[in-house]
């Protein structure tokens, strides 16, 4: 064999295992990393996925992945990030886990700012001059503070690739300043023409062309996505993302006829073409459930299994429970303690109402094109900017959906929720901790799930709340954290072991409320888990609340 023959076969040898050397060793790097990433939609496909109810297979199998897939990163761990497991006098080394409806990402600087602590936060407000007086910032500093020591955070309601919130990958985003492990799951791929771009507006008046000039779209930046994520310090494993089989509402076929029949009566304003079309949310895809465990030595039995979900809010009470019931048969086996936290929906309703100033903002995305176009006063509609949409009961169970159903006299349609919950065990007969206890909460309260959610003078302190209220009416407590602890067995008795049991849960309303029009439609809420036996004292009780 001639010399540069033999020469040039080495070489192409060497060549090809330099490639299968490098595949290797990125494929290896990328799971070390822990990262899974679906293959995203084209622009060109997502409008597709709106035209065609029954899309080309191959876009089909695209879509079934995207919305069955998690998208995990490691790489704060990869880096060295660690834990801060805050002590306390009163529980010793903790868990603090939080969670929050961040409404898109609309708010974005201030999340993060809010995720980042005092010092982040004071920055954000000083620099964009949102704040409101001095003693709200240092209200707000301070929750900051106290929500940047959660190790584990949930977020309901985060976009990816949508102009509502400037194209950004949000949840990547906040892992990567953050410093912060994720995981992502996508519940919906929103193809409403709005969101996409193509919407015409015919039939409105005054402003067609201003119109969709403003709701033009970028087709190279357009993602379409939104859904559910974790943040954590402890690397993420075992991550799962379940739809759920149940859903209630079918956001494709009962958004593309416009108004789905549980609808109809509670759009009375929708007579008008504009409004009609911004309720109206064109999405595929569905309610699901985002999980994935946590592991370390110092955590009970080694390993903990965080679950997050955000139920179904068009739907009735009954349907939530199913979803309720669907999601707990799933996570029924797991013996390891659990926390299971997001936005329930617990109305008690079959819509959580809003204003229409914030629809507007929620589904445009543009705060200016409010000021600016002024659209619903340009409909004739300003007189009730901020009517609600949905029913608001003057009823006992606004604020506290636990209370017990009484037909007739004291009905509480969201009543089944709790009762599912309470009533249910693990597979091992562990069971969620619905115990309020003086020492143990944050008002002194020996009420149902005092613990784990911070209760107000009557009721739980709310979560949601609409932008023009009466009183209490249009007030809500529709975010939850339920916790299995390791030993628990009976949620009622309060001399059952409190390792890992939640403690001194909080809603950070002033934080939430520091700038204006609020960060999001929902406070962040917080839940402290012992990592060790807490020996609870009086005094240090107090001194743990107070500070």
């Amino acid at each position: 064999m001639p010399k540069t023959q033999a020469a040039l076969i080495r070489f192409c040898r060497g060549f090809v295992l330099l490639i299968v050397f490098s595949f290797l060793f990125n494929s290896t790097a990328s799971e070390a990393q822990g990262q899974s990433n679906p293959e995203l939609l084209t622009y060109e496909e997502l409008v597709q996925l709106y035209e065609q109810p029954i899309p080309p297979e191959p876009l089909q199998r695209k879509l079934t992945a995207l919305l069955n897939t998690p998208f995990v990163s490691n790489a704060a761990s990869q880096r060295g990030v660690k834990p801060i497991k805050p002590q306390s006098p009163v529980l010793g080394p903790f868990l603090r886990v939080a969670f929050w409806n961040i409404e898109r990402g609309l708010q974005y600087d201030a999340v993060a700012g809010a995720l980042g602590g005092a010092r982040d936060y004071t920055a954000m407000l000083q620099r964009t001059k949102l704040a409101h007086s001095s003693s709200t910032r240092a209200a707000a500093a301070k929750e900051a503070a106290f929500l940047s020591q959660a190790d584990v955070i949930v977020l309901n309601e985060v976009d990816w690739g949508m102009k509502r919130t400037d194209y950004r990958n949000v949840i990547a985003d906040l892992a990567s300043a953050l410093r912060l492990n994720y995981a992502y799951g996508v519940e919906f791929v929103e193809v409403d023409p709005i969101a996409l771009g193509l919407e015409k507006f015919e039939g409105v008046k005054d402003g067609d062309e201003d119109l969709i000039r403003d709701t033009k779209v970028d087709p190279a930046k357009y993602k379409g996505l939104h859904g559910t994520a974790i943040l954590s310090r402890y690397r993420l494993e075992n991550v799962q993302l379940i739809p759920l089989k149940f859903q209630g509402h079918d956001w494709y076929e009962d958004e593309k006829k416009s108004v789905a029949p549980v609808e109809k009566g509670k759009r009375q304003i929708a007579e008008q073409v504009f409004l009609e079309k911004i309720y109206r949310q064109v999405r595929r895809g569905g309610r699901m459930m985002l999980q994935a465990d946590i592991v370390d030595p110092e955590l009970p039995d080694g390993r903990v299994t965080i679950v997050a979900t955000h139920l179904e809010d068009r739907t009735t009470p009954k349907n939530r429970e199913k979803q309720l019931e669907e999601l707990l048969e799933r996570i029924k086996s797991i013996s390891s303690p659990v926390v299971l936290t997001g936005d329930m929906n617990t109305t008690g309703e079959d819509s959580t109402p809003t204003s229409l100033r914030r629809e507007v903002t929620k589904r445009l995305g543009s705060k200016s094109f409010w000021i600016h176009r002024g659209i619903g006063y340009a409909l004739g509609v300003g007189i009730i900017k901020d009517v609600l949409i949905g029913g608001v009961k003057f009823v006992r169970n606004q604020s506290d959906p636990t209370v017990k159903h009484v037909p007739i006299v004291a009905p509480n349609p969201a009543a089944g929720f709790f009762e599912t919950l309470k009533d249910f065990r693990f597979s091992d007969g562990g069971a969620f901790d619905f115990r309020g206890e003086p020492g143990r909460s944050i008002g002194d309260s020996s009420e149902t799930l005092g613990n784990s959610n911070e209760r107000g003078s009557k009721g739980f302190v709310t979560t949601y709340e609409v932008e023009r209220k009466v009183a209490s009416i249009g007030k809500f407590k529709l975010d939850w954290f339920f916790v299995k602890p390791p030993a628990l067995k009976d949620p009622d008795k309060k001399d059952q072991p409190h390792l890992f049991a939640p403690h001194f849960g909080r809603t950070l309303k002033p934080l939430n409320y520091s700038i204006e029009q609020r960060i999001s439609d929902h406070s962040p809420i917080t839940v402290d888990l012992p990592l060790q036996e807490p020996r609870i004292v009086e005094p240090l009780v107090r001194k743990a609340k107070t500070g």
